[in-house]
């Protein structure tokens, strides 16, 4: 039989069996590991089947964030754009909803509604809200549009737990509190139950609080009766405030006059001393005259005469510098007759001077020639040199050859050398694997950083030392090994820090965590203890040998002690085996996880024991780990695929340290063979380097000897010259040098005398300037002690002039100020009383006639005013306060008519909703009590009527509506009693198994079309898994009653896995849909053959039969264990 032979229903059969609101087909673009998928949901059971990571949970987020609901209702994120795929900039969901039917079974509208997710639209900052786009059958729409069509017309509620369960919020529901639990129950089965609740709840407060209002009105009332008669009093203090003001105005009218009448009289005043002190500043100005015009005269003469006494200055100053320099001159005249006359006297000693010097050369000019018999003959010589030149090339010419012969391999050596000093340096630098992998995870996770800057800077404060983080102090042997460790161990320990006492701990905590606000883990390890091993060493040689292990994972890397004990003490790295290809070998043939879990002779503990090994199998690593079931005993096993590491990475790649290292090996040998040759060539180029030297020192003594004959040469040619000038010298003419010397002195004798006798007529001249500028001095001193005096007289008289002028024009101010102040008084007199209404008035009242008078007058008045309070309103409050009364009154009648209504009312709504929540937890605990039945235990749900009863005065009911709730009671063990379902009692599994038992109960009494949940079934022994997994399929999948679509809706279980051989799988009623989107998935899903699949499945049963031929036990009925 193929594909094609299989008999099935059309497209509009199919469609029938939808409820209205369920989904028939979802599509996805972009959206979190999918680039591009659509799947189509059977009408009734679906079992979401697939690896973990592969997309399942996907699934529901999809049908969550495509029905309008947002990221916080998954628990995973907040931020919609975060579910976009990785490097992709937009997601799209695309959900079919099952169409209403009409009363003639015609479906309405299809309703495909679609949300647009844009990684470039919303704040950054924000939580995406502005990122999405809606579209209902391809309209744009806004999410308002899409929650009312969800939730009213279809009555969807994703954000129910009972109807809408995600992995991350399986937790939360065993979490809820009574009342929690009856509000997500009334949701869930219909709005107008919830709302209902809801309205009691109100109708309740209301109610308590109508039972004050009669007694309040009373006091009310009785308040303004007191209030108005108080009013009364204080309408008879405001008549006569009232007077007193009116007294106060006429007295401050009166005193406005008075003040008026005082400032005119300061002004008459001011005005008389103005008018005298401008008559004073007059007479002053006519005294300074007749002053400043002798001082004017006197000071011209001292002008003149100033000017006289300069010049006569100036011309005694030139007559002084001309005698002065008549006399240096002829003293300098002499000088010069000394010089000539002692010049004359030294020709003759010259003469003899000379004779001698001539004798001195000749006998030095003799001993230089004697000197020329030491040296060699010059030829000689200079043969000698040219020899030793030759000598000297050849032995430079043969270094030079050895030279460039070894030049080649000593460039060789220079870059061998260079190559090795920089593979050295970069090896050096990135041999600190754990400095280099601790930066690189501080820098990925900033908190952490900032705790372990704290811990660096102040390890003094600490009394043992901090280790930490792990990550950073754990050293794996080797890739495969890092990944082992990497994968065991959760995300929280490799961030912790490991402290050695717990004041090390409180001190840590406070600093950082409390004072500093940055998140921190912490783990105590006291003392390193070693602890026995999980197996003895006769069964870990058998595991060694005969299933493939090498040993524990805590012998794979090396870390300081305590962090060992941390790993061990928190993820039990000591009982974790390691092993290779073999174990996989073992676990297909020779039943290893049995095995593990047999406990040894010498352990005497009963039951089986937990297990967990990890192993590498064609480069893909796996981790088996086995639990033992708490209700069955059996074994439990899952299995994980480990991905590479991360954390523990070596900080640089091993295949560069190689590389390098290589790098220096070759260098070196290199290096090696080179070698040899090079320090033989240098051998010999120092053997001709000395040979050189050697020349050299003979040719440098040649040369100086050369050198020495031509500075000989030299210095007997000089003394020659020198013995020549001495003889001619000798020779000379001294009688013309005498005639010439007399004459000179003849000379300047006659201008000497010529300069002391104009010298002498230059001092009579001063002499005599002298006494005239004596006179003109004494002068010109006595006019300028005139001048001085009337120079005072005339300051004093200004200064006397000037004091009466400032004096007038302070008079004359303030006799301005006062005039404009009376000007300013009389207008505000007249804008206060005018004179001609109420002077009469004023004269004719009993008022007092002076200014001290009336400020006495009117401080009492005042004061009698302000010991009454102002209150210009009282007579409106008091008419206010009259009509209160009389509302007040009215309703009084009117409350108690109000209140029984209100109770009746309340009573009404009571009896409905209170008659349909009794019945709906009756039937939900009937239905949870049989299905705990099923699995062994015992379950019954509860009514909660939050401690209802009378009050105290026994008037009145008290039902506390907002305390209702719902109980789920479950017992696990014989010997136990009921208790409340709680995450502080029961366990994981406990919960999970009467989580889903309770929503099965609720099942064909929700509204919704749907109901999702993921991986309930985690954490559930095989038994109990088989026995929920057959409620679900039964409650799922019965029979319709009236149409096709008149059953309990559309069921989405997420697992990501499924034990073999499970009961009703063959239902036609379940929809299996296969998640698997790794490597290995089919690039186009056409290329899925159904023929090829089933044909493929027949010849591996018809194998597997064959090969148990004659295999008499447990033939049919073998079941394989879960793994």
């Amino acid at each position: 039989m193929t594909a094609e032979d299989i008999d099935r229903p059309s497209q509009e059969e199919r469609d029938s069996h939808y409820k209205a609101g369920s989904i028939k087909r979802v599509k996805l673009t972009n959206f979190l590991t999918y680039d591009a998928v659509e799947f189509f949901p059977g009408p009734r059971l679906n079992v979401v089947v697939g690896p973990n990571g592969t997309g399942k949970s996907t699934i529901l987020c999809a049908i969550c964030l495509g029905l309008g609901g947002q990221p916080p209702l998954l628990g995973r994120a907040d931020d919609a754009r975060l579910f976009i795929k990785h490097e992709k900039e937009q997601a799209q969901i695309e959900i079919e909803l099952a169409p209403l039917r009409k009363e003639n079974g015609r479906c309405e509208a299809t309703h495909v509604i679609r949300r647009v997710i844009d990684r470039d639209r919303g704040s950054e900052r924000g939580k995406g809200a502005g990122a999405s786009t809606y579209f209902i059958n391809g309209h744009k729409t806004t999410l308002k549009n899409v929650k009312e069509l969800v939730s009213e017309k279809y009555h969807i509620h994703i954000d129910n737990l009972c109807t809408f369960l995600p992995q991350d919020k399986v937790g939360n529901f065993s979490g809820f509190d009574k009342q929690a639990l009856l509000a997500e129950t009334e949701k869930s089965l219909s709005g107008h139950l919830y709302n209902t609740h809801q309205d009691l709840i109100e109708l309740e407060k209301a109610l308590q609080s109508s039972g004050t209002d009669v007694a309040s009105i009373e006091d009310e009332l009785s308040k303004l009766k007191k209030e108005n008669e108080r009013l009364e009093r204080e309408k008879e203090l405001m008549e006569e405030r009232q007077l007193y003001m009116d007294k106060m105005d006429l007295l401050k009218k009166k005193r406005a006059w008075l003040v008026f009448d005082a400032k005119r009289e300061e002004a008459k005043a001011a005005k008389e001393r103005r008018e005298e002190l401008k008559k004073q500043k007059k007479e002053a100005e006519k005294c300074v005259q007749p002053l400043k015009k002798r001082q004017e005269k006197v000071a011209g003469e001292h002008s003149l005469i100033r000017t006289q006494h300069k010049a006569l200055e100036t011309k005694l100053k030139k007559d002084k510098k001309a005698a002065e320099d008549c006399r240096s001159k002829g003293e300098r005249y002499s000088d010069d007759i000394e010089i000539e006359v002692s010049d004359y006297d030294a020709i003759d000693a010259e003469q003899r001077r000379a004779e001698k010097a001539v004798d001195k050369e000749r006998t030095r000019l003799e001993q230089i020639e004697a000197e020329g018999n030491d040296f060699p003959p010059l030829e000689e010589v200079e043969a000698t040199i040219g020899q030793l030149k030759e000598e000297m090339r050849q032995v430079k010419n043969q270094i030079a050859g050895e030279k460039r012969r070894i030049a080649g391999v000593v460039e060789r050596m220079n870059g061998a050398n260079d190559q090795r000093k920089e593979a050295k340096g970069r090896l050096e630098r990135i041999q600190d694997d754990k400095k280099l992998r601790l930066e690189r995870y501080l820098g990925k996770f900033p908190a952490v950083k900032q705790a372990y800057e704290f811990i660096e800077t102040n390890r003094k404060m600490f009394r043992k030392p901090i280790w930490g983080p792990i990550a950073a102090e754990v050293q794996p042997q080797n890739p495969q090994t890092a990944s082992y460790l990497e994968n065991h161990v959760s995300q929280a320990t490799w961030k912790s820090f490991v402290v050695e006492c717990k004041e090390d701990y409180d001190l840590l905590y406070r600093e950082v965590r409390q004072k500093r606000g940055i998140p921190i883990n912490i783990q105590t390890v006291n003392r390193v203890e070693p602890k026995p091993r999980m197996y003895s060493d006769e069964r870990m040689e058998v595991l060694k040998q005969e299933h493939g292990f090498f040993g524990y994972l805590d012998e794979t890397f090396t870390a300081p002690d305590p962090i060992t004990q941390a790993l061990i003490n928190r993820h039990n790295v000591d009982k974790v085996l390691v092993g290779g290809e073999a174990v996989q070998n073992s676990l297909e043939r020779k039943d290893l996880i049995e095995y593990l879990s047999t406990r040894e002779p010498h352990d005497r503990r009963s039951g089986k024991q937990s297990s967990c090994f990890i192993y590498t199998c064609r480069d893909v690593s796996f981790k088996y780990s086995s639990s033992v079931s708490r209700y069955s005993g059996l074994i439990g096993t899952t299995v994980d695929n480990l991905t590479a590491a991360k954390l523990l990475r070596p900080g640089t790649d091993p295949r560069v340290k190689e590389e390098l290292a290589n790098t220096i090996t070759n260098a070196d040998e290199l290096l090696a063979e080179l070698q040899p040759d090079v320090d033989a060539t240098q051998a010999r180029i120092m053997e001709l380097n000395s040979q050189g030297q050697t020349i050299n020192g003979t040719f440098k003594e040649a040369k100086r000897t050369k050198t020495d004959w031509n500075h000989y040469q030299m210095k007997l040619s000089n003394q020659k010259d020198k013995y020549e000038e001495a003889k001619e010298n000798a020779s000379k003419d001294n009688a013309a040098e005498k005639a010439r010397k007399v004459a000179k002195v003849k000379k300047l004798m006659e201008a000497n005398i010529a300069a002391m006798e104009h010298a002498s007529t230059l001092h009579n001249e001063v002499m005599k300037n002298t006494h005239i500028i004596t006179g003109v001095k004494i002068k010109e001193d006595s006019l300028s002690d005139s001048l001085r005096k009337l120079s005072d007289q005339v300051n004093e008289k200004e200064a006397e002039t000037e004091d009466l002028a400032n004096q007038y024009k302070a008079a004359d101010a303030d006799y301005n100020q006062k005039k404009d102040t009376l000007r300013k008084l009389l207008k505000e007199a007249e804008t206060i009383a005018p004179k001609a209404e109420w002077c009469e008035r004023l004269d004719q009242d009993d008022l007092p006639e002076n200014l001290e008078g009336v400020d006495e007058a009117l401080d009492e008045a005042e004061n009698k005013v302000n010991s009454i309070t102002d209150n210009p309103h009282v007579m409106r409050q008091y008419e206010e306060r009259k009509k209160e009364i009389a509302k007040l009154q009215e309703q009084l009648d009117e409350s108690a008519g109000e209140k029984d209504m209100k109770k009746k009312q309340l009573e009404t709504k009571l009896e409905r909703w209170e008659a349909a929540l009794i019945n709906i937890v009756q039937k939900v605990s009937e239905k949870f009590s049989a299905y705990m039945k099923e699995v062994g235990c015992a379950g019954e749900v509860r009514l909660y009527n939050g401690g209802a009863g009378e009050n105290d005065d026994g008037e009145n009911m008290r039902y506390n509506f907002k305390d209702w709730g719902v109980e789920i009671l479950v017992k696990f063990r014989e010997a136990s009693s009921l208790q409340v379902l709680s995450a502080q009692t029961h366990s994981g599994g406990e919960r999970s198994v009467s989580t889903i038992m309770y929503l099965m109960g609720l099942q064909n009494l929700m509204a919704s079309p749907f109901r999702c949940v993921d991986e309930i079934n985690q954490g559930l022994d095989e038994r109990n898994e088989r026995l929920v997994f057959k409620r679900i399929v039964q409650n799922s999948t019965l029979a319709a009653e009236s149409s096709n679509s008149d059953h309990c809706g559309q069921y989405f279980l997420i697992t990501p896995k499924l034990l073999p051989n499970l009961d009703g799988m063959e239902n036609e009623n379940i929809t299996v849909l296969f998640v698997f989107s790794g490597p290995h998935s089919f690039s186009n899903p056409l290329d899925w053959d159904v023929d090829k699949f089933i044909e493929d499945k027949k010849r591996f049963v018809t194998q597997d039969e064959e090969e148990n031929v004659g295999d008499s036990s447990n033939v049919r009925g073998k079941k394989r264990r879960s793994k």
